[in-house]
């Protein structure tokens, strides 16, 4: 199910927080919607789910204007239950849009095994830990069988090994559904991880959009590599974004900084050093076997990724 935007601008106590003259959302795909907070991702959000309204302009689901879409099941990023069973929180949905008892059964049940929380049926759903309680928001969502999954950072807040456990699950699941998803995140890792398509939003506009592939390996301007965790440096008279992990510390065939070192820290299984090229600090990894650098020292690092990008060389 295709989204479409145009010229669609929603204001919020008379200041402009979304501006997006014209974006197309692939449908059958799951499209990230990366940016800083504040970004107007969640606006953007509510705008296609019908529950913001915007000042001009349309969007299309499924090349249809509507007000109100039809069937789209919404994650939000407050975990919102009943004070009833996770079971009677799970079929509310289905009831209301008159899913016979059996079939309503059946998916609440399916959904469950899948997101693996199947023993938490009969257990009240507002007295969950985060990491259940995210588990049966996206069970809930899953089991409408909603052509539009919309999605508001649905792993925020959650330990470190459920969020993992999830972020390796979540592909899996939204393609089990067979939906249109629209995911929306300011984690750079998550975006690179779950989504076909990415879009960059800041200051409530389209920075960047298209497949995630394509936007993280030509980031195209400070601003999106920026949102995407890249260094931007400056080399030869040429602005450049660099992805994290891509600097490594001695002289190369490629790109060549000067960094000063400011920390070397010891991460137990690896090494790094947190230094500053010009103005930018980043984090270049070394190994054991490598001389160890003293701090205020300078020494050469090398890039062995880097995307040029189109907006000058002023200082950033």
């Amino acid at each position: 199910m295709n989204v479409t935007f145009d010229n669609v601008r929603v204001e919020r106590d008379r200041r402009l927080v979304l501006d997006v003259p014209s974006l197309h959302l692939s449908g059958g795909r799951t499209t990230a919607i990366l940016g800083p907070n504040g970004s107007g991702k969640t606006t953007l959000l509510r705008a296609i789910a019908g529950l913001e309204r915007p000042a001009s302009g349309h969007i299309s689901i499924g090349g249809a204007r509507v007000a109100s879409p039809p069937h789209v099941a919404v994650v939000f990023q407050e975990q919102v239950f009943l004070r009833r069973s996770v079971r009677e929180n799970l079929s509310l949905g289905l009831r209301l849009r008159h899913v016979d008892e059996d079939e309503a059964r059946m998916r609440v049940e399916e959904a469950a095994g899948l997101l693996g929380v199947p023993h938490l049926l009969d257990r009240r759903a507002d007295r969950l830990s985060g990491g259940e309680g995210r588990r049966v928001s996206l069970a809930r969502a899953l089991c409408l069988r909603a052509p539009l999954v919309l999605m508001d950072e649905p792993l925020e807040g959650l330990d470190e090994h459920t969020y993992s456990r999830l972020l390796d699950e979540l592909p899996q699941l939204l393609a089990a559904f067979n939906a249109t998803t629209l995911l929306v995140t300011h984690n750079r890792h998550e975006a690179l991880r779950l989504a076909d398509d990415l879009v960059v939003l800041v200051d409530g506009k389209v920075h960047a959009a298209g497949s995630t592939r394509q936007v993280a390996l030509h980031p195209g301007t400070s601003r999106v590599a920026d949102v995407l965790g890249y260094a931007v440096l400056v080399a030869g008279g040429r602005r450049v974004a660099v992805p994290p992990h891509a600097l490594r510390l001695g002289p190369g065939s490629a790109l060549e900084f000067s960094m000063v070192v400011r920390d070397v820290v010891d991460l137990i299984e690896s090494h790094e050093i947190v230094g500053e090229i010009g103005d930018v600090r980043v984090r270049v990894p070394f190994e054991s076997s490598q001389s160890r650098p003293v701090l205020g020292q300078c020494v050469i690092v090398h890039a062995e990724r880097w995307s040029e990008l189109s907006d000058g060389v002023q200082a950033h």
